[in-house]
């Protein structure tokens, strides 16, 4: 009778089932594939999101250069005339290549960065500073402008700023002892 009670236990410890939190061996390859499936869409999304930047940023540059073209086309028509040398048509050329340039990048958004009063190192790169009877920390001259996309600087302004005026020195031919 005690080897009969015996066995009872032992089928009771076995029966109790599988330990919570893991898998049976039979559904462990289901979710591997199931793993497996949400990995390769993930990639593939990765993929698709690449290769549609990929298509604005070509539409986006399709459409500025289909801008310029007429652009390309006036400064030709100034360069045939410059052969010409009929120099109002070559600086009225010029100008309409500078004006249709202007106006379509100011169609897309893009300004002129202000270079009138002082100096800020958000918007401008100062080439050197140069002692002015200017406010300290003005701008005095633009060596090459610069442009806003919006609220971005696409390119800061260079510009040279006014420094503290220098220390005038005696004249030397007053300050010679005894000549």
């Amino acid at each position: 009778m005690s080897e009969e009670q015996v066995e009872p236990e032992e089928t009771e410890a076995q029966d109790e089932g599988p330990v919570p939190g893991t898998a049976e061996p039979s559904q462990a390859p289901a979710e591997d594939d199931r793993l497996l499936r949400v990995a390769a869409d993930f990639e593939n999304y990765k993929k698709r999101v690449a290769r549609e930047r990929q298509e604005y940023v070509a539409l986006a540059n399709e459409r500025l250069l289909t801008e310029l073209l007429p652009i390309l086309d006036d400064l030709e028509r100034a360069l045939a005339a410059a052969e010409q040398h009929e120099e109002a048509q070559l600086e009225e050329g010029v100008r309409l290549v500078h004006r249709s340039l202007l106006s379509l990048l100011e169609r897309n958004g893009v300004r002129a960065i202000s270079t009138e009063g002082r100096f800020d190192p958000h918007v401008h790169e100062a080439l050197l500073s140069q002692p002015s009877e200017a406010e300290e920390g003005s701008v005095l001259d633009v060596v090459q402008k610069g442009y806003r996309l919006g609220d971005r600087v696409v390119r800061a302004a260079r510009v040279v700023v006014a420094g503290p005026p220098e220390p005038e020195q005696p004249d030397e031919t007053e300050a010679a002892p005894g000549a």
